[in-house]
């Protein structure tokens, strides 16, 4: 009997350590890239209205309704496949193209941290930021702080982490569960946003450039993204490491864009600046309103039921900081 019982645990314990191996990142064709799964929920005029800033709508605030739909969204995507991103499966915090991402801890030290513990650390660190009223206001006349698009940059490149780990080493199971379309939606959504707006580094979101050409969410002819062989370290909470296959003329052509990015933000703060003047402040509605036009447009898409999120847990984790 006992030694019966001990084949069994042997045989649970070998079919357990083949399930994690076989869940480990490689480097196997892309699984996204597939002309079959690059659907999409919203089509793309929806996208586009939720893009352009309204008439007299405050910049800022424009800014956090976006970041609250997007965190909210890729928080709930990421809970459906959770459980099989383990320390053992993801011992590092992986991305296309080689690409790690490092924890900054409070002191500013580099940590290499399985991928369930960095993400955990991502929502943990945006939920208490969008929870801040100080940082987050949602109460009539308290203002946004000055630094508030920097913190919106954060958060976004955080995010933005998430989704390239969610495409790298679980869309087979995003595939599974028949959420690709959904995954697809919101990341055009943050590209087409950042696109506008110019909040995440080009030096991030070159691992996704072909993604983006797949779903045609750059226009022909556009070279402004190239995948370069440098390394790149983000500046705050964390850090990323990567090397590409190739680099052709990046330094000019990141140039071009920063360029871009800095005309299409002088021209929105102007526009926002005129907008305001004149005005004593939102009104009390405003924390209905940052929400409700980010959220109605994807429920209008019939996303499906999800389970429960794994939401940001509510205790201080060691290296998240404001």
């Amino acid at each position: 009997m006992f030694n019966r019982m001990h084949r069994l645990s042997r045989h649970w314990k070998a079919r357990r350590k083949d399930r994690e191996l076989s869940s480990l990142c490689s480097d196997d064709p892309k699984l996204y890239l597939e002309e079959g799964l690059l659907e999409r929920k919203c089509p793309d005029i929806d996208l586009q209205v939720l893009l352009e800033l309204p008439p007299g709508l405050d910049y800022n605030e424009w800014l956090a309704s976006h970041t609250l739909a997007f965190f909210d969204h890729i928080n709930l995507i990421y809970g459906t496949i959770s459980e099989f991103c383990t320390m053992s499966g993801c011992p590092e915090m992986t991305g296309p193209g080689l690409r790690t991402y490092l924890w900054f801890d409070e002191k500013g030290k580099k940590t290499r941290v399985a991928a369930p513990q960095y993400i955990d650390y991502v929502m943990t660190f945006t939920q208490k930021t969008i929870s801040d009223e100080s940082i987050f206001p949602t109460k009539y006349a308290n203002d946004f702080p000055s630094s508030f698009e920097s913190i919106v940059r954060k958060i976004l490149r955080l995010l933005f982490h998430v989704l390239a780990h969610l495409y790298h080493c679980h869309f087979r199971e995003v595939v599974l569960l028949n959420l690709h379309a959904h995954l697809n939606c919101v990341f055009a959504h943050l590209t087409l946003f950042n696109a506008r707006f110019c909040l995440i580094d080009s030096k991030e979101t070159e691992i996704l450039h072909d993604l983006v050409v797949a779903l045609k969410l750059q226009p022909e002819g556009d070279v402004s993204h190239t995948e370069t062989s440098s390394t790149t370290g983000g500046t705050g909470n964390t850090g990323s490491t990567g090397s590409s296959s190739a680099a052709v003329g990046s330094a000019q052509q990141t140039a071009t864009t920063t360029e871009s990015c800095e005309a299409a933000n002088t021209t929105t703060a102007s526009s926002s600046s005129s907008q305001s003047s004149g005005s004593t402040g939102l009104p009390s509605t405003s924390v209905q309103r940052r929400s409700s036009r980010c959220e109605d447009s994807y429920l209008q898409c019939e996303v499906p039921l999800l389970n429960e999120p794994l939401m940001g847990r509510q205790e201080t984790v060691a290296g998240v900081s404001h």
